[in-house]
């Protein structure tokens, strides 16, 4: 089953991964709202089970509540890959410096969750395991033990994580694998997990 990013973020957020600000919503008027809650630019966001919002025009920038509004009404919708978008979610943007790809699958060959990271990540994660698959780093956690917080520090050492962000990157990667067992998951990504302006 195929879960909307907003559901997918709740879960994030329930094993300790930092997550932006928002709500779901289906009312342009209501996204105004939303966005003037949040106090800061958002970003309107089609919720459809499909990969490609944003070449498709579901991912806007509002710099303003009424801006989040206009850009409500014009995805609400729409039609994105053949679906309909019937509702948004409104979320704080972020201030982006740097974006990386934080995945896990199950493996079924090895019967282990394995994890992908890419300092080339974010979201043309794709084009990068076509062209450039040596810069998607793979590790793997074990049956009994999980995931060993020295496993994460490989991934962040591996994927150029600053030092002074490696802890942070641990807790995320082992909040990402907490939702996927907790979830029964086959597949969990962060596209993207985000190094922001501020260096958080």
């Amino acid at each position: 089953m195929k879960i909307h990013e907003f559901q997918a973020k709740e879960i994030l957020a329930r094993h300790g991964v930092p997550v932006s600000p928002g709500q779901v919503t289906s009312s342009p008027a209501e996204a105004r709202e939303i966005a003037r809650n949040i106090g800061k630019p958002v970003v309107v966001k089609a919720q459809v089970l499909v990969g490609g919002r944003g070449k498709a025009g579901g991912v806007k920038y509002a710099a303003t509540p009424d801006d989040a509004e206009a850009q409500a009404a014009a995805i609400l919708g729409m039609n994105i890959k053949g679906i309909t978008v019937r509702r948004v979610l409104v979320t704080e943007a972020a201030q982006i410096a740097r974006e990386i790809y934080l995945g896990a699958i199950l493996d079924r060959a090895s019967k282990r969750v394995a994890f992908m990271v890419s300092a080339a990540g974010g979201v043309e994660i794709e084009e990068v395991a076509r062209t450039a698959p040596e810069k998607i780093i793979h590790n793997s956690a074990d049956p009994l033990l999980g995931l060993p917080d020295y496993r994460a520090r490989e991934m962040a050492f591996a994927a150029a994580i600053p030092a002074n962000l490696t802890r942070d990157f641990v807790k995320i990667v082992r909040g990402l694998y907490d939702a996927f067992i907790a979830s029964d998951a086959s597949l969990a990504e962060i596209n993207p997990l985000v190094i922001t302006t501020d260096g958080g």
